[in-house]
Protein backbone atom coordinates (compact mmCIF):
# COMPACT_ATOMS: atom_id res chain seq x y z
CA UNK A 1 0.00 0.00 0.00
CA UNK A 2 1.14 3.49 -0.81
CA UNK A 3 2.73 5.32 1.56
CA UNK A 4 0.58 8.73 1.52
CA UNK A 5 -2.58 6.10 2.08
CA UNK A 6 -3.32 6.39 5.65
CA UNK A 7 -6.49 5.27 7.69
CA UNK A 8 -10.52 6.27 7.44
CA UNK A 9 -10.79 9.78 8.98
CA UNK A 10 -11.89 9.65 12.65
CA UNK A 11 -15.18 12.48 11.71
CA UNK A 12 -16.78 12.36 7.95
CA UNK A 13 -16.06 15.05 6.58
CA UNK A 14 -19.31 15.20 5.37
CA UNK A 15 -20.56 16.35 8.71
CA UNK A 16 -18.50 19.61 8.24
CA UNK A 17 -19.63 20.13 4.92
CA UNK A 18 -21.79 23.42 3.90
CA UNK A 19 -22.60 23.01 0.33
CA UNK A 20 -22.82 18.75 -0.99
CA UNK A 21 -22.82 18.03 -4.29
CA UNK A 22 -24.09 14.52 -4.74
CA UNK A 23 -23.65 12.24 -7.94
CA UNK A 24 -26.18 9.68 -9.03
CA UNK A 25 -24.99 6.85 -11.47
CA UNK A 26 -27.12 5.41 -14.40
CA UNK A 27 -26.78 2.36 -12.97
CA UNK A 28 -28.06 3.19 -9.31
CA UNK A 29 -31.31 5.06 -10.85
CA UNK A 30 -32.02 2.67 -13.97
CA UNK A 31 -32.83 -1.02 -13.73
CA UNK A 32 -30.29 -2.36 -15.93
CA UNK A 33 -32.82 -5.32 -16.98
CA UNK A 34 -35.94 -3.39 -17.45
CA UNK A 35 -34.82 0.26 -18.45
CA UNK A 36 -37.33 1.71 -15.53
CA UNK A 37 -36.74 3.93 -12.67
CA UNK A 38 -35.48 2.58 -9.65
CA UNK A 39 -38.41 4.72 -7.60
CA UNK A 40 -38.13 3.30 -4.59
CA UNK A 41 -34.12 4.17 -4.47
CA UNK A 42 -34.70 7.78 -5.55
CA UNK A 43 -37.57 8.13 -3.20
CA UNK A 44 -34.47 7.13 -0.05
CA UNK A 45 -32.33 9.79 -1.76
CA UNK A 46 -34.47 12.58 -1.90
CA UNK A 47 -35.19 11.84 1.79
CA UNK A 48 -31.35 11.54 2.17
CA UNK A 49 -31.23 15.20 0.51
CA UNK A 50 -34.15 16.37 2.89
CA UNK A 51 -31.96 15.80 5.89
CA UNK A 52 -29.09 17.39 4.93
CA UNK A 53 -31.29 20.43 3.97
CA UNK A 54 -32.51 20.26 7.48
CA UNK A 55 -28.73 20.31 8.96
CA UNK A 56 -28.17 23.95 7.02
CA UNK A 57 -26.44 22.34 4.36
CA UNK A 58 -27.31 23.25 0.59
CA UNK A 59 -27.33 20.61 -1.89
CA UNK A 60 -26.41 19.98 -5.89
CA UNK A 61 -27.87 16.90 -7.57
CA UNK A 62 -25.62 15.99 -10.83
CA UNK A 63 -27.89 12.95 -12.33
CA UNK A 64 -27.34 10.45 -14.67
CA UNK A 65 -29.63 8.00 -15.84
CA UNK A 66 -31.24 10.24 -19.24
CA UNK A 67 -29.81 8.21 -21.81
CA UNK A 68 -30.69 5.01 -19.87
CA UNK A 69 -33.99 5.70 -19.28
CA UNK A 70 -34.93 7.46 -22.50
CA UNK A 71 -33.54 4.46 -24.93
CA UNK A 72 -36.47 1.92 -23.85
CA UNK A 73 -39.21 3.98 -24.62
CA UNK A 74 -37.23 4.55 -28.10
CA UNK A 75 -36.91 0.61 -28.41
CA UNK A 76 -33.08 1.05 -28.82
CA UNK A 77 -31.52 -2.12 -28.11
CA UNK A 78 -29.03 -3.09 -25.23
CA UNK A 79 -25.24 -1.99 -26.49
CA UNK A 80 -23.43 0.86 -27.63
CA UNK A 81 -25.45 3.53 -29.70
CA UNK A 82 -24.91 5.75 -32.12
CA UNK A 83 -24.22 9.67 -31.25
CA UNK A 84 -27.53 11.04 -32.56
CA UNK A 85 -29.54 7.50 -31.00
CA UNK A 86 -27.84 8.09 -27.87
CA UNK A 87 -28.69 11.85 -27.96
CA UNK A 88 -32.21 11.47 -28.84
CA UNK A 89 -32.51 8.56 -26.18
CA UNK A 90 -31.26 11.90 -23.75
CA UNK A 91 -34.35 14.33 -25.00
CA UNK A 92 -36.67 11.18 -24.32
CA UNK A 93 -35.01 10.12 -20.95
CA UNK A 94 -34.17 13.85 -19.36
CA UNK A 95 -37.78 15.05 -19.12
CA UNK A 96 -38.76 11.78 -17.56
CA UNK A 97 -36.11 11.98 -15.37
CA UNK A 98 -36.55 15.74 -14.32
CA UNK A 99 -40.55 15.14 -13.64
CA UNK A 100 -39.12 12.45 -11.18
CA UNK A 101 -37.22 14.83 -9.51
CA UNK A 102 -39.64 17.63 -9.68
CA UNK A 103 -42.74 15.41 -7.97
CA UNK A 104 -40.59 13.93 -5.39
CA UNK A 105 -38.62 16.87 -4.23
CA UNK A 106 -42.13 19.31 -3.90
CA UNK A 107 -43.31 16.56 -1.88
CA UNK A 108 -41.37 17.83 1.02
CA UNK A 109 -42.21 21.18 -0.44
CA UNK A 110 -38.49 21.46 -2.09
CA UNK A 111 -38.12 23.86 -5.30
CA UNK A 112 -36.37 21.73 -8.32
CA UNK A 113 -33.98 23.62 -10.78
CA UNK A 114 -32.96 21.31 -13.83
CA UNK A 115 -29.37 22.46 -15.26
CA UNK A 116 -28.29 20.91 -18.56
CA UNK A 117 -24.22 21.52 -19.05
CA UNK A 118 -21.62 20.58 -21.53
CA UNK A 119 -17.74 20.90 -21.16
CA UNK A 120 -17.38 24.26 -22.98
CA UNK A 121 -19.78 25.44 -19.79
CA UNK A 122 -16.50 24.53 -17.49
CA UNK A 123 -14.22 26.00 -19.46
CA UNK A 124 -14.98 28.99 -21.65
CA UNK A 125 -14.44 31.59 -18.85
CA UNK A 126 -17.82 33.54 -20.19
CA UNK A 127 -20.35 30.35 -20.25
CA UNK A 128 -18.11 29.08 -16.82
CA UNK A 129 -19.35 32.30 -14.91
CA UNK A 130 -22.66 32.47 -16.31
CA UNK A 131 -23.02 28.63 -15.08
CA UNK A 132 -21.42 29.79 -11.49
CA UNK A 133 -23.65 32.60 -11.49
CA UNK A 134 -27.00 30.55 -12.31
CA UNK A 135 -25.92 27.75 -9.52
CA UNK A 136 -25.48 30.16 -6.42
CA UNK A 137 -28.22 32.49 -7.53
CA UNK A 138 -30.63 28.69 -7.16
CA UNK A 139 -28.84 27.77 -4.06
CA UNK A 140 -29.12 31.46 -2.52
CA UNK A 141 -32.59 31.38 -3.14
CA UNK A 142 -33.25 27.70 -1.43
CA UNK A 143 -33.71 25.56 -4.95
CA UNK A 144 -31.80 22.46 -5.64
CA UNK A 145 -29.98 21.78 -8.82
CA UNK A 146 -30.19 18.89 -10.98
CA UNK A 147 -27.03 18.81 -13.21
CA UNK A 148 -26.68 16.78 -16.33
CA UNK A 149 -24.59 16.82 -19.11
CA UNK A 150 -26.37 18.37 -22.19
CA UNK A 151 -26.36 15.25 -24.09
CA UNK A 152 -28.66 16.42 -26.37
CA UNK A 153 -26.96 18.55 -27.81
CA UNK A 154 -22.68 17.46 -27.06
CA UNK A 155 -20.61 16.09 -29.66
CA UNK A 156 -18.01 14.10 -28.79
CA UNK A 157 -15.99 16.52 -29.11
CA UNK A 158 -17.25 19.05 -26.68
CA UNK A 159 -18.32 15.97 -23.87
CA UNK A 160 -17.38 15.18 -20.62
CA UNK A 161 -17.93 11.74 -21.55
CA UNK A 162 -19.19 10.81 -17.85
CA UNK A 163 -21.17 12.79 -14.81
CA UNK A 164 -17.90 11.85 -12.45
CA UNK A 165 -16.09 14.78 -14.36
CA UNK A 166 -19.26 17.14 -14.55
CA UNK A 167 -19.91 16.41 -11.03
CA UNK A 168 -16.25 17.67 -10.02
CA UNK A 169 -16.36 20.69 -12.21
CA UNK A 170 -19.48 21.82 -10.57
CA UNK A 171 -18.62 21.50 -7.17
CA UNK A 172 -15.16 23.77 -8.32
CA UNK A 173 -18.01 26.17 -9.74
CA UNK A 174 -19.89 26.31 -6.43
CA UNK A 175 -17.14 26.34 -4.34
CA UNK A 176 -18.35 23.06 -2.39
CA UNK A 177 -17.23 21.28 0.31
CA UNK A 178 -18.09 18.01 -0.14
CA UNK A 179 -18.43 15.70 -3.63
CA UNK A 180 -20.26 12.31 -2.92
CA UNK A 181 -20.37 10.08 -5.93
CA UNK A 182 -22.32 7.52 -5.55
CA UNK A 183 -21.22 4.06 -7.34
CA UNK A 184 -21.84 0.82 -7.89
CA UNK A 185 -18.39 0.41 -5.98
CA UNK A 186 -18.01 1.20 -2.60
CA UNK A 187 -14.57 2.64 -2.87
CA UNK A 188 -10.61 2.72 -4.50
CA UNK A 189 -8.88 -0.73 -4.28
CA UNK A 190 -5.29 -1.66 -4.92
CA UNK A 191 -7.14 -3.65 -7.73
CA UNK A 192 -10.10 -4.66 -9.24
CA UNK A 193 -12.03 -6.72 -6.63
CA UNK A 194 -13.92 -8.39 -8.67
CA UNK A 195 -10.41 -9.21 -11.00
CA UNK A 196 -8.30 -9.62 -7.77
CA UNK A 197 -9.33 -11.72 -4.52
CA UNK A 198 -6.22 -10.01 -2.61
CA UNK A 199 -7.45 -6.07 -3.72
CA UNK A 200 -6.96 -4.16 -0.92
CA UNK A 201 -9.32 -1.31 -0.02
CA UNK A 202 -8.01 2.31 0.57
CA UNK A 203 -10.00 4.15 3.08
CA UNK A 204 -8.37 7.44 2.76
CA UNK A 205 -6.13 8.91 0.20
CA UNK A 206 -3.86 12.16 1.16
CA UNK A 207 -2.28 12.69 -2.21
CA UNK A 208 -3.04 11.45 -5.54
CA UNK A 209 0.39 10.00 -6.57
CA UNK A 210 0.90 8.24 -9.71
CA UNK A 211 0.33 4.65 -8.07
CA UNK A 212 -2.70 5.94 -7.14
CA UNK A 213 -3.72 7.02 -10.53
CA UNK A 214 -2.51 3.15 -11.65
CA UNK A 215 -5.48 1.31 -9.41
CA UNK A 216 -8.28 2.92 -11.96
CA UNK A 217 -10.35 0.51 -13.58
CA UNK A 218 -12.99 0.29 -16.33
CA UNK A 219 -16.70 0.59 -15.13
CA UNK A 220 -18.77 -3.22 -14.21
CA UNK A 221 -22.24 -1.49 -15.13
CA UNK A 222 -23.89 -2.12 -18.32
CA UNK A 223 -25.34 1.66 -18.24
CA UNK A 224 -22.88 3.70 -16.85
CA UNK A 225 -19.89 5.47 -18.81
CA UNK A 226 -17.35 5.91 -16.32
CA UNK A 227 -14.65 3.71 -14.66
CA UNK A 228 -12.47 4.48 -11.73
CA UNK A 229 -10.15 5.74 -13.68
CA UNK A 230 -12.83 8.75 -14.32
CA UNK A 231 -13.60 8.93 -10.65
CA UNK A 232 -9.86 9.61 -9.81
CA UNK A 233 -9.42 12.30 -12.32
CA UNK A 234 -12.57 13.68 -10.91
CA UNK A 235 -11.00 13.33 -7.19
CA UNK A 236 -8.14 15.50 -8.50
CA UNK A 237 -10.46 18.17 -10.03
CA UNK A 238 -12.62 18.41 -6.68
CA UNK A 239 -9.57 17.98 -3.79
CA UNK A 240 -7.71 20.71 -6.14
CA UNK A 241 -10.50 23.37 -5.46
CA UNK A 242 -11.19 22.23 -1.96
CA UNK A 243 -13.58 20.04 -1.81
CA UNK A 244 -13.35 16.83 0.00
CA UNK A 245 -14.31 13.71 -2.41
CA UNK A 246 -15.86 10.62 -1.49
CA UNK A 247 -16.57 7.32 -3.00
CA UNK A 248 -19.17 5.47 -2.38
CA UNK A 249 -21.57 2.39 -2.75
CA UNK A 250 -24.41 3.58 -3.60
CA UNK A 251 -27.30 0.82 -4.08
CA UNK A 252 -27.93 0.50 -0.86
CA UNK A 253 -31.35 2.39 -0.12
CA UNK A 254 -30.87 5.80 1.96
CA UNK A 255 -27.07 6.21 0.58
CA UNK A 256 -26.43 9.36 2.03
CA UNK A 257 -27.15 8.68 5.04
CA UNK A 258 -25.38 5.34 5.53
CA UNK A 259 -21.84 7.87 4.59
CA UNK A 260 -22.97 9.82 7.77
CA UNK A 261 -22.96 6.29 9.89
CA UNK A 262 -19.89 5.71 9.01
CA UNK A 263 -20.33 3.09 6.02
CA UNK A 264 -17.40 1.92 4.51
CA UNK A 265 -16.09 4.49 1.51
CA UNK A 266 -13.10 6.20 -0.04
CA UNK A 267 -12.06 9.75 1.41
CA UNK A 268 -9.98 12.07 -1.04
CA UNK A 269 -8.85 15.14 1.54
CA UNK A 270 -8.02 18.40 0.23
CA UNK A 271 -4.90 20.45 0.95
CA UNK A 272 -7.08 23.98 1.74
CA UNK A 273 -10.58 24.60 1.99
CA UNK A 274 -12.73 26.09 -0.72
CA UNK A 275 -12.42 29.44 -0.82
CA UNK A 276 -8.30 29.42 0.26
CA UNK A 277 -7.85 26.96 -3.20
CA UNK A 278 -9.58 29.32 -4.90
CA UNK A 279 -7.62 32.23 -3.53
CA UNK A 280 -4.41 30.48 -4.48
CA UNK A 281 -5.35 30.28 -7.92
CA UNK A 282 -5.88 34.10 -7.76
CA UNK A 283 -2.24 35.04 -5.95
CA UNK A 284 -0.81 32.80 -8.64
CA UNK A 285 -1.76 34.63 -11.89
CA UNK A 286 1.80 36.00 -12.98
CA UNK A 287 0.29 38.78 -15.14
CA UNK A 288 -3.08 40.72 -14.55
CA UNK A 289 -5.15 41.40 -17.46
CA UNK A 290 -5.28 45.12 -15.46
CA UNK A 291 -5.36 47.63 -12.59
CA UNK A 292 -7.93 49.23 -10.75
CA UNK A 293 -7.16 52.43 -8.82
CA UNK A 294 -8.82 53.00 -5.17
CA UNK A 295 -8.88 55.40 -2.78
CA UNK A 296 -8.28 55.88 0.70
CA UNK A 297 -11.73 54.50 1.95
CA UNK A 298 -11.78 52.02 -0.30
CA UNK A 299 -8.33 51.17 0.89
CA UNK A 300 -9.41 50.81 4.77
CA UNK A 301 -12.17 49.04 3.58
CA UNK A 302 -10.67 46.30 1.97
CA UNK A 303 -8.05 45.87 5.03
CA UNK A 304 -10.89 45.46 6.95
CA UNK A 305 -12.22 42.40 4.48
CA UNK A 306 -14.71 43.93 2.84
CA UNK A 307 -15.26 43.57 -1.06
CA UNK A 308 -14.28 46.20 -3.82
CA UNK A 309 -17.04 48.55 -4.52
CA UNK A 310 -17.53 50.97 -7.57
CA UNK A 311 -17.55 53.99 -5.65
CA UNK A 312 -14.30 53.48 -4.19
CA UNK A 313 -12.37 52.75 -8.01
CA UNK A 314 -10.71 56.48 -9.34
CA UNK A 315 -9.38 54.95 -12.16
CA UNK A 316 -8.37 51.85 -14.50
CA UNK A 317 -5.70 50.58 -16.64
CA UNK A 318 -5.75 47.68 -19.42
CA UNK A 319 -8.23 45.95 -21.16
CA UNK A 320 -10.05 42.93 -19.36
CA UNK A 321 -13.36 41.27 -19.51
CA UNK A 322 -15.55 39.93 -17.02
CA UNK A 323 -13.95 37.14 -14.76
CA UNK A 324 -10.46 38.20 -15.28
CA UNK A 325 -7.58 38.93 -12.67
CA UNK A 326 -6.86 42.22 -11.88
CA UNK A 327 -4.60 43.98 -9.69
CA UNK A 328 -5.85 46.75 -7.15
CA UNK A 329 -3.33 49.39 -6.25
CA UNK A 330 -4.16 52.67 -4.10
CA UNK A 331 -3.22 56.28 -5.31
CA UNK A 332 1.14 55.47 -4.63
CA UNK A 333 0.10 52.81 -7.20
CA UNK A 334 1.02 50.24 -4.60
CA UNK A 335 -0.72 46.46 -5.29
CA UNK A 336 -3.22 45.92 -2.39
CA UNK A 337 -4.57 42.66 -3.76
CA UNK A 338 -5.61 40.79 -6.67
CA UNK A 339 -8.74 39.78 -7.53
CA UNK A 340 -10.94 38.46 -9.93
CA UNK A 341 -13.41 41.67 -11.78
CA UNK A 342 -17.26 41.48 -12.17
CA UNK A 343 -17.41 43.50 -15.30
CA UNK A 344 -15.07 43.95 -18.47
CA UNK A 345 -13.27 47.29 -18.77
CA UNK A 346 -15.74 49.21 -20.44
CA UNK A 347 -18.28 48.33 -18.12
CA UNK A 348 -16.27 49.28 -15.35
CA UNK A 349 -15.13 52.86 -16.67
CA UNK A 350 -18.78 53.50 -17.02
CA UNK A 351 -19.42 52.59 -12.99
CA UNK A 352 -16.42 53.99 -11.53
CA UNK A 353 -17.11 56.28 -8.75
CA UNK A 354 -21.04 55.11 -8.53
CA UNK A 355 -22.96 53.93 -6.00
CA UNK A 356 -24.03 49.97 -6.71
CA UNK A 357 -27.48 51.27 -6.39
CA UNK A 358 -27.05 53.07 -9.80
CA UNK A 359 -25.18 50.74 -11.48
CA UNK A 360 -28.86 49.12 -13.12
CA UNK A 361 -29.69 52.68 -14.56
CA UNK A 362 -25.94 53.28 -15.81
CA UNK A 363 -24.94 49.65 -17.78
CA UNK A 364 -28.86 48.86 -18.56
CA UNK A 365 -28.64 45.64 -16.91
CA UNK A 366 -28.22 44.36 -13.07
CA UNK A 367 -24.97 43.58 -12.43
CA UNK A 368 -23.66 42.78 -9.03
CA UNK A 369 -23.07 44.90 -6.32
CA UNK A 370 -19.13 44.70 -6.25
CA UNK A 371 -16.39 45.33 -8.67
CA UNK A 372 -14.47 42.52 -6.88
CA UNK A 373 -16.54 40.58 -4.41
CA UNK A 374 -14.38 39.57 -0.49
CA UNK A 375 -14.78 35.59 -1.79
CA UNK A 376 -12.76 36.60 -5.08
CA UNK A 377 -10.50 38.70 -3.35
CA UNK A 378 -6.69 38.05 -2.19
CA UNK A 379 -4.67 40.79 -0.21
CA UNK A 380 -0.95 40.96 -1.48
Amino acid sequence: MPARVQTSPSASPLSRARRVVVKVGSALLVDGATGRLNRAWLESLIEDVVRLRSQGKEVVLVSSGAIALGRRHLGLAKGPLRLEESQAAAAVGQIRLAHAYKELLEQWDLQVAQVLLTLEDSEQRVRYLNARATLNALLERGAIPVINENDTVATAEIRYGDNDRLAARVAQMVSADCVLLLSDIDGLYTADPNLHATAEFIPLVREITPAIEAMGGESASDVGRGGMATKIIAAKIAIAAGAHFCIAAGSPRHPVRRIEQGARCTWFKPKSSPVAARKQWIVGTLRPAGELVVDAGAERALRAGKSLLPAGVTALRGRFERGDTVSVVNGQGRELARGIVAYSDAEAAQILGRRSGEIAAVLGFAGRDELIHRDDLVMQ
